[in-house]
């Protein structure tokens, strides 16, 4: 029997008759199986599932389905991050309504069908650089802009790039497994490339001036070199060297630097042209916005 057989009994006004007791207790089992299924997922470490997986799965239909987890969203036992995408909430995490991005994000980029890796001010501070909390969590992929995912329980900012090295990016273990992260490296390059999504270049100091206790100046050189924008190492070096005075690191950098052809840029890209563009340092780098960091 379907669902929609059932709804139509139902609505002739068929009552406490065997049939209709009948039906009510198909539809019992019905939810006990997505519960079943649910309790199942969280003893093997999974906190999430796919609309087409679990249809496939219990071999229901989709509006059945569907009913089933608007009674399990209702009790705030489960919450939809993307059409198609849900996720487990666990009691403990009843009250904020649902699980840490980290929980998941890995499994939500395989629904994608992208490969990515966690980055910018959350990387920073997995890698202990956390002056601040960040508000949202970025996640940098490749190819197509992916919208958002901005609601009153998920915070989710994508941001492309067309390609990186895999050696730029380490696995870090979570409650459900692991997730990809960038090293402290490729995340101090990334900071700087998104200087404007994060905060502006204070506010990247400010990141900077802990992330590089974890930095390695060798390691940094050979990110710049698979970087696909030089003047991102230009600007980082020159906040590493003026800004923070980290002789090793930005040496380590400016020697990647003196071995390829690089120009003058701007600090901060503007549209309007500046009026000249002597920079007076080796960075080649036009100092034209003042940086204040917060530490």
């Amino acid at each position: 029997m379907t669902l929609e057989f059932i709804k139509f009994v139902f609505a002739l006004g068929v009552k406490n008759t065997p049939i209709s007791q009948s039906l009510t207790n198909i539809m019992v089992e019905q939810y006990k199986y997505l519960d079943a299924f649910i309790d199942e997922q969280r003893s093997n470490g999974k906190y999430s599932f796919t609309t087409l997986g679990l249809h496939r799965q219990l071999g229901v239909s989709e509006n059945a389905l569907k009913k089933s987890l608007q009674r399990l969203k209702s009790r705030k036992a489960v919450a939809i991050v993307r059409r198609g995408f849900y996720v487990i909430v666990p009691p403990e995490y009843r009250v904020k309504g649902i699980i840490p991005t980290s929980f998941y994000v890995n499994d939500l980029l395989k629904f994608l069908n992208r490969d990515y890796y966690v980055g910018l001010l959350n990387a920073a501070a997995y890698h202990g650089a956390a002056h601040q909390q960040p508000q949202s969590f970025a996640v940098i992929t490749e190819g197509i802009s992916l919208r958002p995912i901005k609601n009153e329980l998920v915070s989710i900012d994508f941001f492309i790039r067309k390609s990186w090295d895999k050696s730029g990016i380490m696995k870090r273990k979570v409650e459900t497994g692991y997730m990809n992260i960038s090293t402290p490296e490729l995340t101090a390059l990334d900071l700087v490339n998104y200087y404007s999504e994060v905060g502006g270049f204070s506010r990247v100091a400010t990141v900077l001036d802990e992330l590089r206790e974890v930095m390695d100046g060798e390691v940094l050189a050979v990110a710049a070199r698979q970087y696909d924008q030089v003047v991102v190492a230009q600007r980082l070096g020159y906040l590493l060297d003026y800004h923070l005075n980290d002789i090793e690191l930005s040496d380590a950098l400016y020697q990647y630097l003196e071995s390829i052809e690089y120009y003058p840029a701007l600090l901060r890209a503007q549209k309007e042209k500046s009026v000249h563009m002597k920079t007076g340092n080796r960075w080649k780098i036009v100092p034209n916005i003042e940086i204040e960091s917060d530490l």
